[in-house]
C-alpha cells in the first residue's frame, strides 16, 4: 500500500470503535472518517498521535484483515 503525506485536521473528527469491541473496551483502536482521509488512534491515548490512511488504503487493509491475509496473531 502506498502512503501519501498530507495535512489532516482531526480536531473535529468523530471517533468510533468497532461494534465488536464491546462497551468497556479500553484497549482498542478508534477510527475517524474525514474528508479524504481515515484516522486511526489508540483508545487509551486519545490525545496522542493518529495514523492517517488514504481511504482506498484503509479499505484494502480492512478487506485483507477480514480475509485473514495477515495470519494469526
Amino acid at each position: 500500500m502506498a502512503t501519501k503525506r498530507f495535512p489532516v485536521d482531526l480536531t473535529q473528527a468523530t471517533w468510533f470503535k468497532s461494534s465488536k469491541s464491546g462497551p468497556n473496551c479500553d484497549n482498542c483502536v478508534e477510527v475517524a472518517y474525514v474528508t479524504g482521509a481515515v484516522g486511526v488512534r489508540d483508545s487509551k491515548d486519545r490525545t496522542g498521535p493518529a495514523l492517517i490512511f488514504a481511504p482506498g488504503d484503509w479499505r484494502e487493509f480492512v478487506a485483507r484483515t477480514r480475509e485473514g491475509s495477515f495470519g494469526p496473531a
